[in-house]
Protein backbone atom coordinates (compact mmCIF):
# COMPACT_ATOMS: atom_id res chain seq x y z
CA UNK A 1 0.00 0.00 0.00
CA UNK A 2 1.80 3.01 -0.83
CA UNK A 3 1.01 6.41 0.87
CA UNK A 4 -0.36 9.57 -0.81
CA UNK A 5 1.80 12.01 -1.06
CA UNK A 6 2.14 14.91 1.10
CA UNK A 7 0.89 18.29 -0.14
CA UNK A 8 3.85 20.59 0.66
CA UNK A 9 1.97 23.95 -0.45
CA UNK A 10 0.79 26.54 2.25
CA UNK A 11 -3.08 26.02 3.62
CA UNK A 12 -5.28 28.78 1.88
CA UNK A 13 -5.27 31.57 4.47
CA UNK A 14 -8.60 31.83 6.23
CA UNK A 15 -9.14 35.12 4.32
CA UNK A 16 -9.83 33.15 1.26
CA UNK A 17 -12.38 30.77 3.24
CA UNK A 18 -14.14 34.30 4.59
CA UNK A 19 -13.84 35.40 1.06
CA UNK A 20 -16.29 32.70 -0.28
CA UNK A 21 -18.69 33.47 2.42
CA UNK A 22 -18.80 36.82 1.88
CA UNK A 23 -19.63 35.85 -1.66
CA UNK A 24 -22.98 33.68 -1.03
CA UNK A 25 -26.52 34.56 -1.95
CA UNK A 26 -26.59 37.87 0.31
CA UNK A 27 -24.09 39.65 -1.33
CA UNK A 28 -23.70 38.66 -5.25
CA UNK A 29 -21.45 41.41 -6.68
CA UNK A 30 -19.40 44.37 -5.48
CA UNK A 31 -21.11 47.68 -4.76
CA UNK A 32 -18.54 50.93 -6.07
CA UNK A 33 -19.72 54.57 -5.30
CA UNK A 34 -19.24 56.83 -8.86
CA UNK A 35 -19.65 60.32 -7.88
CA UNK A 36 -21.02 62.18 -5.05
CA UNK A 37 -22.73 65.71 -5.25
CA UNK A 38 -23.31 68.53 -2.51
CA UNK A 39 -25.04 71.81 -2.93
CA UNK A 40 -27.11 73.85 -1.01
CA UNK A 41 -31.09 74.42 -2.01
CA UNK A 42 -31.80 77.84 -3.22
CA UNK A 43 -34.46 79.74 -1.54
CA UNK A 44 -35.73 82.67 -3.71
CA UNK A 45 -39.26 83.18 -1.41
CA UNK A 46 -41.55 81.92 1.29
CA UNK A 47 -41.97 78.24 0.35
CA UNK A 48 -39.43 75.75 1.97
CA UNK A 49 -37.08 74.57 -0.88
CA UNK A 50 -37.50 71.07 0.57
CA UNK A 51 -40.80 70.39 -0.64
CA UNK A 52 -40.02 70.73 -4.59
CA UNK A 53 -37.19 68.98 -4.08
CA UNK A 54 -38.12 65.71 -2.39
CA UNK A 55 -41.02 66.08 -5.23
CA UNK A 56 -38.82 65.92 -7.60
CA UNK A 57 -36.81 63.12 -6.36
CA UNK A 58 -40.04 61.49 -6.12
CA UNK A 59 -41.41 61.77 -9.55
CA UNK A 60 -37.99 60.88 -11.45
CA UNK A 61 -37.75 57.59 -8.73
CA UNK A 62 -41.74 56.78 -9.27
CA UNK A 63 -40.96 56.59 -13.30
CA UNK A 64 -38.20 54.14 -12.61
CA UNK A 65 -39.56 51.91 -10.07
CA UNK A 66 -41.94 49.96 -12.25
CA UNK A 67 -45.42 51.20 -10.70
CA UNK A 68 -46.90 53.53 -8.33
CA UNK A 69 -45.26 54.47 -5.15
CA UNK A 70 -47.08 54.45 -1.96
CA UNK A 71 -48.82 57.55 -0.91
CA UNK A 72 -46.36 57.55 2.20
CA UNK A 73 -43.81 58.47 0.26
CA UNK A 74 -45.62 61.53 -1.06
CA UNK A 75 -46.24 62.34 2.37
CA UNK A 76 -42.67 62.34 3.47
CA UNK A 77 -42.31 59.65 5.28
CA UNK A 78 -39.86 56.57 5.27
CA UNK A 79 -41.37 53.98 2.85
CA UNK A 80 -40.78 50.73 1.25
CA UNK A 81 -41.24 49.58 -2.18
CA UNK A 82 -40.12 45.94 -3.48
CA UNK A 83 -40.66 45.94 -7.24
CA UNK A 84 -38.56 43.15 -9.60
CA UNK A 85 -34.40 44.09 -9.25
CA UNK A 86 -36.15 48.14 -8.70
CA UNK A 87 -36.14 47.92 -5.14
CA UNK A 88 -36.89 52.01 -3.82
CA UNK A 89 -36.78 53.29 -0.14
CA UNK A 90 -37.31 56.18 2.24
CA UNK A 91 -36.81 57.20 5.36
CA UNK A 92 -37.63 60.35 7.21
CA UNK A 93 -35.87 61.99 10.47
CA UNK A 94 -37.64 65.05 11.92
CA UNK A 95 -36.56 66.23 15.48
CA UNK A 96 -36.76 69.88 16.80
CA UNK A 97 -32.86 70.18 15.41
CA UNK A 98 -33.13 68.35 12.28
CA UNK A 99 -35.55 67.54 9.03
CA UNK A 100 -33.64 65.10 7.02
CA UNK A 101 -35.53 62.81 4.25
CA UNK A 102 -33.86 60.53 2.42
CA UNK A 103 -34.20 58.10 -0.70
CA UNK A 104 -32.42 55.10 -2.36
CA UNK A 105 -33.40 53.67 -5.14
CA UNK A 106 -32.02 50.68 -7.12
CA UNK A 107 -32.23 50.82 -11.75
CA UNK A 108 -30.87 48.25 -13.86
CA UNK A 109 -28.71 48.91 -16.52
CA UNK A 110 -31.07 48.38 -19.69
CA UNK A 111 -27.54 47.50 -21.98
CA UNK A 112 -25.25 45.28 -19.39
CA UNK A 113 -26.38 42.16 -17.86
CA UNK A 114 -26.00 42.01 -13.76
CA UNK A 115 -25.06 45.72 -13.43
CA UNK A 116 -27.31 48.21 -11.55
CA UNK A 117 -27.19 51.79 -11.13
CA UNK A 118 -28.04 52.81 -7.21
CA UNK A 119 -28.98 56.42 -6.31
CA UNK A 120 -29.13 57.58 -2.72
CA UNK A 121 -30.38 61.44 -2.50
CA UNK A 122 -30.38 63.47 1.17
CA UNK A 123 -32.29 66.45 1.77
CA UNK A 124 -32.06 67.90 4.76
CA UNK A 125 -31.84 71.57 7.25
CA UNK A 126 -30.68 72.11 10.19
CA UNK A 127 -32.13 74.96 12.33
CA UNK A 128 -31.85 78.27 11.42
CA UNK A 129 -29.35 77.09 8.18
CA UNK A 130 -30.11 76.54 4.45
CA UNK A 131 -31.52 73.18 3.28
CA UNK A 132 -28.75 70.96 1.39
CA UNK A 133 -28.97 68.47 -0.79
CA UNK A 134 -26.70 65.41 -1.10
CA UNK A 135 -26.15 63.15 -3.64
CA UNK A 136 -24.20 59.62 -4.12
CA UNK A 137 -24.19 57.51 -7.27
CA UNK A 138 -23.14 53.87 -6.78
CA UNK A 139 -22.65 50.66 -9.52
CA UNK A 140 -23.02 47.32 -8.59
CA UNK A 141 -21.49 45.05 -11.26
CA UNK A 142 -19.53 41.47 -11.58
CA UNK A 143 -17.38 43.02 -13.87
CA UNK A 144 -13.48 43.71 -12.68
CA UNK A 145 -13.53 47.26 -14.10
CA UNK A 146 -16.68 48.70 -15.39
CA UNK A 147 -16.54 50.21 -18.63
CA UNK A 148 -18.63 53.37 -18.52
CA UNK A 149 -18.54 57.60 -18.56
CA UNK A 150 -19.95 58.96 -15.31
CA UNK A 151 -22.69 61.25 -15.28
CA UNK A 152 -25.22 62.52 -12.48
CA UNK A 153 -28.88 61.47 -12.31
CA UNK A 154 -31.57 63.33 -14.35
CA UNK A 155 -33.15 64.68 -11.25
CA UNK A 156 -30.16 67.17 -10.49
CA UNK A 157 -31.42 69.05 -13.56
CA UNK A 158 -34.82 69.00 -12.61
CA UNK A 159 -34.13 70.37 -8.53
CA UNK A 160 -31.34 73.13 -10.30
CA UNK A 161 -34.44 74.43 -12.01
CA UNK A 162 -37.12 74.53 -9.19
CA UNK A 163 -35.91 75.07 -6.80
CA UNK A 164 -32.61 75.71 -8.02
CA UNK A 165 -29.13 74.87 -6.44
CA UNK A 166 -26.22 76.45 -5.35
CA UNK A 167 -22.29 75.88 -4.74
CA UNK A 168 -19.09 77.89 -4.32
CA UNK A 169 -21.91 80.64 -4.18
CA UNK A 170 -22.91 80.43 -7.66
CA UNK A 171 -26.31 78.82 -9.07
CA UNK A 172 -25.88 75.55 -10.26
CA UNK A 173 -27.43 75.13 -14.27
CA UNK A 174 -27.40 72.18 -16.71
CA UNK A 175 -25.71 74.91 -19.04
CA UNK A 176 -22.32 76.01 -19.54
CA UNK A 177 -21.33 79.80 -18.35
CA UNK A 178 -20.34 81.65 -21.04
CA UNK A 179 -17.94 84.68 -20.45
CA UNK A 180 -19.04 87.65 -22.44
CA UNK A 181 -17.38 90.96 -20.82
CA UNK A 182 -14.52 91.97 -18.60
CA UNK A 183 -16.73 91.99 -15.83
CA UNK A 184 -18.00 88.33 -16.33
CA UNK A 185 -14.19 87.74 -16.82
CA UNK A 186 -13.24 89.37 -13.15
CA UNK A 187 -16.11 87.07 -11.42
CA UNK A 188 -14.27 84.37 -12.90
CA UNK A 189 -10.98 84.88 -12.12
CA UNK A 190 -12.43 85.00 -8.35
CA UNK A 191 -14.04 81.93 -7.96
CA UNK A 192 -10.29 79.76 -9.71
CA UNK A 193 -8.83 81.90 -7.38
CA UNK A 194 -11.50 81.81 -4.13
CA UNK A 195 -10.03 79.32 -1.40
CA UNK A 196 -13.17 78.31 -0.41
CA UNK A 197 -14.15 76.67 -3.85
CA UNK A 198 -15.10 72.95 -3.96
CA UNK A 199 -15.99 72.09 -7.35
CA UNK A 200 -13.36 71.85 -10.56
CA UNK A 201 -13.78 74.67 -13.35
CA UNK A 202 -13.34 72.98 -16.51
CA UNK A 203 -12.38 75.96 -18.64
CA UNK A 204 -12.55 75.69 -22.91
CA UNK A 205 -11.42 78.69 -24.44
CA UNK A 206 -12.15 79.83 -28.00
CA UNK A 207 -9.62 80.09 -30.58
CA UNK A 208 -8.86 83.29 -32.39
CA UNK A 209 -7.59 81.41 -35.51
CA UNK A 210 -10.74 79.41 -36.20
CA UNK A 211 -13.52 80.92 -37.91
CA UNK A 212 -15.76 81.07 -34.80
CA UNK A 213 -13.52 82.91 -32.22
CA UNK A 214 -16.28 82.30 -29.12
CA UNK A 215 -16.70 79.09 -29.40
CA UNK A 216 -14.74 76.39 -28.08
CA UNK A 217 -13.35 72.69 -29.68
CA UNK A 218 -15.56 70.56 -27.29
CA UNK A 219 -19.28 69.81 -26.36
CA UNK A 220 -19.38 72.12 -24.02
CA UNK A 221 -23.23 71.53 -23.81
CA UNK A 222 -22.83 67.89 -23.47
CA UNK A 223 -19.92 68.48 -20.10
CA UNK A 224 -22.13 70.74 -18.36
CA UNK A 225 -25.23 69.13 -18.39
CA UNK A 226 -23.83 65.88 -17.30
CA UNK A 227 -21.69 67.33 -14.61
CA UNK A 228 -23.93 69.84 -13.28
CA UNK A 229 -22.89 69.40 -9.33
CA UNK A 230 -19.43 68.21 -10.47
CA UNK A 231 -17.90 71.01 -12.15
CA UNK A 232 -18.36 74.07 -13.40
CA UNK A 233 -18.35 74.44 -17.08
CA UNK A 234 -17.08 77.48 -18.07
CA UNK A 235 -16.48 79.37 -21.68
CA UNK A 236 -14.05 82.10 -22.16
CA UNK A 237 -14.12 83.45 -25.98
CA UNK A 238 -10.53 84.04 -27.74
CA UNK A 239 -10.83 87.50 -26.90
CA UNK A 240 -10.92 87.19 -23.33
CA UNK A 241 -8.32 84.63 -22.83
CA UNK A 242 -5.87 87.29 -22.44
CA UNK A 243 -7.25 88.38 -19.30
CA UNK A 244 -6.41 84.77 -18.06
CA UNK A 245 -2.61 85.43 -19.02
CA UNK A 246 -2.18 89.01 -17.28
CA UNK A 247 -3.95 87.38 -14.05
CA UNK A 248 -2.44 83.91 -13.96
CA UNK A 249 0.63 84.04 -16.55
CA UNK A 250 0.62 82.27 -19.54
CA UNK A 251 1.65 78.67 -17.88
CA UNK A 252 -1.19 79.05 -15.81
CA UNK A 253 -3.71 80.41 -18.43
CA UNK A 254 -5.95 78.70 -21.29
CA UNK A 255 -6.06 79.99 -24.78
CA UNK A 256 -5.73 78.86 -28.61
CA UNK A 257 -8.78 76.27 -28.24
CA UNK A 258 -7.49 74.45 -24.99
CA UNK A 259 -9.22 73.40 -22.53
CA UNK A 260 -8.23 73.50 -18.90
CA UNK A 261 -9.26 71.73 -15.35
CA UNK A 262 -8.33 74.54 -12.74
CA UNK A 263 -8.93 72.38 -9.33
CA UNK A 264 -9.40 73.62 -6.00
CA UNK A 265 -6.84 75.28 -4.75
CA UNK A 266 -5.39 77.23 -7.83
CA UNK A 267 -4.21 80.86 -7.28
CA UNK A 268 -1.29 82.85 -9.57
CA UNK A 269 0.89 80.68 -7.81
CA UNK A 270 -0.09 77.38 -7.71
CA UNK A 271 1.77 74.68 -9.42
CA UNK A 272 0.73 74.85 -13.02
CA UNK A 273 1.09 71.14 -14.04
CA UNK A 274 -1.31 69.92 -11.24
CA UNK A 275 -4.16 72.03 -13.03
CA UNK A 276 -4.64 69.41 -16.46
CA UNK A 277 -4.03 71.35 -20.11
CA UNK A 278 -5.35 69.39 -22.81
CA UNK A 279 -4.41 71.11 -26.20
CA UNK A 280 -6.61 71.76 -29.37
CA UNK A 281 -4.51 69.25 -31.11
CA UNK A 282 -5.25 66.31 -28.71
CA UNK A 283 -9.28 66.96 -28.37
CA UNK A 284 -9.54 67.44 -31.72
CA UNK A 285 -7.75 64.06 -32.47
CA UNK A 286 -10.07 62.31 -29.64
CA UNK A 287 -12.82 64.82 -28.66
CA UNK A 288 -15.00 61.80 -27.36
CA UNK A 289 -11.65 60.86 -25.20
CA UNK A 290 -11.46 64.21 -24.09
CA UNK A 291 -14.76 64.69 -22.40
CA UNK A 292 -14.34 61.32 -21.32
CA UNK A 293 -11.07 62.04 -19.48
CA UNK A 294 -12.79 65.31 -18.35
CA UNK A 295 -16.00 63.18 -16.58
CA UNK A 296 -13.90 60.02 -14.87
CA UNK A 297 -11.67 63.40 -13.27
CA UNK A 298 -14.50 65.47 -12.14
CA UNK A 299 -16.14 62.02 -10.26
CA UNK A 300 -13.26 60.94 -9.16
CA UNK A 301 -12.45 64.53 -7.11
CA UNK A 302 -16.11 64.23 -5.58
CA UNK A 303 -15.13 61.04 -4.14
CA UNK A 304 -12.29 62.56 -2.99
CA UNK A 305 -12.92 66.10 -1.69
CA UNK A 306 -16.26 65.21 -0.06
CA UNK A 307 -16.28 63.73 3.20
CA UNK A 308 -18.95 61.26 3.73
CA UNK A 309 -20.84 60.85 6.63
CA UNK A 310 -20.41 65.23 7.18
CA UNK A 311 -20.68 66.57 3.75
CA UNK A 312 -22.87 63.85 2.08
CA UNK A 313 -24.78 61.31 4.02
CA UNK A 314 -25.22 57.73 3.20
CA UNK A 315 -28.92 56.60 3.40
CA UNK A 316 -27.94 53.55 5.73
CA UNK A 317 -26.69 55.94 8.23
CA UNK A 318 -30.14 57.87 7.36
CA UNK A 319 -32.59 54.76 7.99
CA UNK A 320 -30.76 53.48 11.05
CA UNK A 321 -30.65 56.52 12.90
CA UNK A 322 -34.28 57.37 11.76
CA UNK A 323 -35.34 54.21 12.80
CA UNK A 324 -33.67 54.29 16.17
CA UNK A 325 -35.56 57.53 17.13
CA UNK A 326 -38.80 56.01 16.12
CA UNK A 327 -38.62 52.68 18.32
CA UNK A 328 -37.08 55.23 20.88
CA UNK A 329 -40.55 57.48 20.91
CA UNK A 330 -42.62 54.59 20.57
CA UNK A 331 -40.92 52.35 23.11
CA UNK A 332 -43.44 52.97 26.02
CA UNK A 333 -45.94 51.73 23.78
CA UNK A 334 -44.17 48.55 23.00
CA UNK A 335 -44.05 46.33 25.64
CA UNK A 336 -44.68 42.99 23.84
CA UNK A 337 -42.50 40.25 24.00
CA UNK A 338 -42.88 40.15 20.10
CA UNK A 339 -43.13 44.22 19.01
CA UNK A 340 -39.64 43.84 20.85
CA UNK A 341 -38.95 41.21 19.23
CA UNK A 342 -39.71 43.16 15.27
CA UNK A 343 -38.25 46.03 16.71
CA UNK A 344 -34.76 44.24 17.44
CA UNK A 345 -34.99 42.76 14.04
CA UNK A 346 -35.35 45.58 12.11
CA UNK A 347 -32.11 47.46 14.45
CA UNK A 348 -29.78 44.42 13.16
CA UNK A 349 -31.18 44.88 9.75
CA UNK A 350 -30.13 48.25 9.57
CA UNK A 351 -26.95 47.89 11.33
CA UNK A 352 -26.18 44.86 8.95
CA UNK A 353 -27.06 46.76 5.63
CA UNK A 354 -24.89 49.99 6.60
CA UNK A 355 -22.10 47.22 7.46
CA UNK A 356 -22.25 45.74 4.30
CA UNK A 357 -21.94 49.41 3.17
CA UNK A 358 -19.28 50.25 5.08
CA UNK A 359 -17.18 47.21 3.86
CA UNK A 360 -18.05 48.11 0.30
CA UNK A 361 -16.55 51.68 1.27
CA UNK A 362 -13.28 50.29 2.60
CA UNK A 363 -12.59 47.74 -0.65
CA UNK A 364 -13.41 50.69 -3.06
CA UNK A 365 -10.85 53.24 -0.75
CA UNK A 366 -8.12 50.18 -0.74
CA UNK A 367 -8.75 49.56 -4.04
CA UNK A 368 -8.21 53.15 -5.41
CA UNK A 369 -5.07 53.82 -3.13
CA UNK A 370 -3.64 51.23 -4.81
CA UNK A 371 -4.13 52.97 -8.03
CA UNK A 372 -2.78 55.99 -7.09
CA UNK A 373 0.42 54.27 -5.52
CA UNK A 374 0.98 52.51 -8.93
CA UNK A 375 0.30 55.62 -10.38
CA UNK A 376 3.21 57.85 -8.21
CA UNK A 377 5.41 54.82 -8.77
CA UNK A 378 5.11 54.68 -12.52
CA UNK A 379 5.52 59.06 -12.27
CA UNK A 380 8.25 58.88 -10.08
CA UNK A 381 9.90 56.26 -12.44
CA UNK A 382 9.65 58.28 -15.86
CA UNK A 383 10.75 61.29 -13.81
CA UNK A 384 13.58 59.71 -13.00
CA UNK A 385 14.62 58.56 -16.44
CA UNK A 386 13.99 62.34 -17.51
CA UNK A 387 16.18 63.78 -14.92
CA UNK A 388 18.76 61.03 -16.87
CA UNK A 389 18.07 62.19 -19.87
CA UNK A 390 17.92 66.07 -18.84
CA UNK A 391 21.69 65.49 -17.60
CA UNK A 392 23.09 64.00 -20.49
CA UNK A 393 21.65 66.63 -22.30
CA UNK A 394 23.25 69.13 -20.05
CA UNK A 395 26.56 67.51 -20.41
CA UNK A 396 26.50 67.62 -24.12
CA UNK A 397 25.71 71.25 -23.88
CA UNK A 398 28.62 71.98 -21.27
CA UNK A 399 30.94 69.73 -23.10
CA UNK A 400 30.61 72.20 -26.43
CA UNK A 401 30.86 75.40 -24.31
CA UNK A 402 27.48 76.82 -25.15
CA UNK A 403 26.48 79.32 -22.41
CA UNK A 404 23.37 80.37 -21.54
CA UNK A 405 21.45 83.22 -24.13
CA UNK A 406 20.94 86.53 -22.93
CA UNK A 407 17.75 86.79 -24.64
CA UNK A 408 16.41 83.78 -22.51
CA UNK A 409 16.07 85.97 -19.78
CA UNK A 410 12.93 87.38 -18.14
CA UNK A 411 11.76 90.95 -19.41
CA UNK A 412 9.74 92.00 -16.16
CA UNK A 413 8.83 90.46 -12.62
CA UNK A 414 5.36 88.47 -13.97
CA UNK A 415 7.12 86.57 -16.56
CA UNK A 416 10.03 85.29 -13.54
CA UNK A 417 7.77 82.70 -12.60
CA UNK A 418 6.74 81.24 -15.97
CA UNK A 419 9.98 81.46 -17.22
CA UNK A 420 11.44 79.28 -13.99
CA UNK A 421 9.15 76.48 -14.91
CA UNK A 422 9.76 76.40 -18.23
CA UNK A 423 13.69 76.84 -18.20
CA UNK A 424 14.87 75.66 -15.20
CA UNK A 425 12.35 72.91 -14.51
CA UNK A 426 13.75 69.55 -12.89
CA UNK A 427 16.77 71.77 -11.64
CA UNK A 428 15.12 74.07 -9.35
CA UNK A 429 11.58 75.03 -8.20
CA UNK A 430 9.68 77.83 -6.89
CA UNK A 431 7.64 76.88 -3.49
CA UNK A 432 4.43 78.85 -3.00
CA UNK A 433 6.17 81.76 -0.45
CA UNK A 434 8.63 82.55 -3.49
CA UNK A 435 6.14 82.68 -6.07
CA UNK A 436 4.19 85.05 -3.88
CA UNK A 437 7.05 86.93 -3.25
CA UNK A 438 7.53 87.21 -7.59
CA UNK A 439 4.49 88.26 -8.02
CA UNK A 440 4.77 91.26 -5.15
CA UNK A 441 8.71 92.29 -5.84
CA UNK A 442 10.24 95.18 -5.19
CA UNK A 443 13.17 94.70 -5.57
CA UNK A 444 14.78 97.09 -9.00
CA UNK A 445 16.88 94.50 -10.92
CA UNK A 446 14.57 91.05 -11.96
CA UNK A 447 17.33 90.37 -14.44
CA UNK A 448 19.59 89.86 -11.45
CA UNK A 449 17.25 87.54 -9.53
CA UNK A 450 16.91 85.21 -12.71
CA UNK A 451 20.95 85.17 -13.32
CA UNK A 452 21.47 84.02 -9.38
CA UNK A 453 18.29 81.27 -10.19
CA UNK A 454 20.19 80.01 -12.88
CA UNK A 455 23.24 80.16 -11.35
CA UNK A 456 21.56 77.79 -8.43
CA UNK A 457 20.30 75.22 -11.22
CA UNK A 458 23.18 75.08 -12.84
CA UNK A 459 26.90 75.63 -11.25
CA UNK A 460 25.38 75.22 -7.51
CA UNK A 461 22.97 72.14 -7.98
CA UNK A 462 25.97 70.59 -10.48
CA UNK A 463 28.27 70.78 -7.08
CA UNK A 464 25.77 69.54 -5.17
CA UNK A 465 25.60 66.39 -7.14
CA UNK A 466 29.12 65.79 -7.60
CA UNK A 467 29.93 66.22 -4.52
CA UNK A 468 32.73 69.35 -5.68
CA UNK A 469 33.78 72.32 -4.20
CA UNK A 470 32.62 74.50 -1.33
CA UNK A 471 29.79 77.06 -2.45
CA UNK A 472 30.23 78.57 1.32
CA UNK A 473 30.43 82.47 0.83
CA UNK A 474 31.08 82.02 -2.97
CA UNK A 475 30.63 85.13 -4.85
CA UNK A 476 28.27 84.52 -7.80
CA UNK A 477 28.30 88.48 -9.31
CA UNK A 478 29.82 91.22 -7.93
CA UNK A 479 28.12 92.55 -4.82
CA UNK A 480 26.32 89.05 -5.03
CA UNK A 481 27.90 85.94 -2.73
CA UNK A 482 25.64 82.80 -1.59
CA UNK A 483 26.21 81.82 2.13
CA UNK A 484 25.06 79.71 4.76
CA UNK A 485 21.72 81.04 6.64
CA UNK A 486 23.06 80.32 10.37
CA UNK A 487 20.68 81.30 12.70
CA UNK A 488 18.18 82.37 10.03
CA UNK A 489 17.60 79.00 8.85
CA UNK A 490 13.93 77.88 8.78
CA UNK A 491 11.76 74.75 7.79
CA UNK A 492 9.09 74.87 5.38
CA UNK A 493 6.75 72.50 3.82
CA UNK A 494 6.71 71.69 -0.06
CA UNK A 495 4.63 69.06 -1.50
CA UNK A 496 4.11 67.19 1.65
CA UNK A 497 7.23 67.29 3.02
CA UNK A 498 9.23 69.57 5.16
CA UNK A 499 12.41 70.70 3.88
CA UNK A 500 15.14 73.25 5.63
CA UNK A 501 16.03 76.39 3.53
CA UNK A 502 19.47 76.90 4.88
CA UNK A 503 21.44 78.79 2.31
CA UNK A 504 20.81 82.02 0.82
CA UNK A 505 21.86 84.14 -2.36
CA UNK A 506 22.31 87.66 -1.13
CA UNK A 507 23.68 91.09 -2.23
CA UNK A 508 26.30 93.01 0.22
CA UNK A 509 25.78 95.69 2.67
CA UNK A 510 23.14 95.65 5.44
CA UNK A 511 20.69 97.36 3.68
CA UNK A 512 16.86 95.74 3.90
CA UNK A 513 15.12 98.46 1.84
CA UNK A 514 12.94 96.42 -0.16
CA UNK A 515 14.38 98.33 -3.76
CA UNK A 516 18.27 97.60 -3.19
CA UNK A 517 17.66 94.43 -0.92
CA UNK A 518 17.88 90.63 -2.32
CA UNK A 519 17.42 87.12 -1.00
CA UNK A 520 17.00 84.31 -2.32
CA UNK A 521 16.78 81.55 0.24
CA UNK A 522 16.79 77.57 -0.91
CA UNK A 523 17.17 74.29 -0.38
CA UNK A 524 18.50 70.96 -1.50
CA UNK A 525 15.86 68.68 -1.85
CA UNK A 526 17.97 65.09 -2.05
CA UNK A 527 14.59 63.28 -2.50
CA UNK A 528 14.20 65.23 -6.36
CA UNK A 529 17.50 66.66 -6.43
CA UNK A 530 17.09 69.94 -7.29
CA UNK A 531 17.01 73.49 -5.63
CA UNK A 532 14.13 74.40 -3.65
CA UNK A 533 13.17 78.39 -3.36
CA UNK A 534 11.55 78.93 -0.29
CA UNK A 535 11.24 82.83 -0.69
CA UNK A 536 12.80 85.47 -2.06
CA UNK A 537 13.57 88.51 -3.61
CA UNK A 538 12.85 90.57 -0.21
CA UNK A 539 14.70 89.93 2.93
CA UNK A 540 12.86 87.41 5.20
CA UNK A 541 11.00 88.80 8.52
CA UNK A 542 11.29 86.94 11.45
CA UNK A 543 11.13 87.81 15.20
CA UNK A 544 14.83 89.57 15.52
CA UNK A 545 14.29 91.53 12.05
Amino acid sequence: MTEEPIDASPAAPVAEAWAALRAGPRRLVPEREVLRVSALLAADGPEDPLLPARHAVLAWAERRCGGNLPQRAWRGDGFEYIASGRTTLGARLETEQVDIWALRGDDPDKGVAQRTWTTEVVLGRQTGAAAHLGLRLLVASPEEEPDFEPAVPGLLRQIAKQPGLLADGRQLSAAPWRITSDADLARLIALLESPTRRLPVFLASGDERAADPDQPMIDVAMLARTMLGLAHVVVVPARLTYGLSDAFGRLRSCYHGAVRAYLPGFDSAADPYRHPLILPETHQRDPAGTLAGLRRLAAKESLRRLRLGADVLAFAAVRRAALEFAQAAAAPSRSGTAEQLEDARQRIAALQAELDQKQAEAEQYFTLAQQEEERAQAAEAQLHHARQRIAQLEAMLAARGEPAAEEELPKAWEELADWCDRMLIGRLVLAPAARRGIKKALFRDHRLAARCLAWLAGECRNRRLRGGGAVANLPLLPGIENAPCGADSFRFDFQGRSLTADWHIKNGGNTREPRRCLRIYYAWDEATQQIVVAEMPAHRRTGAS
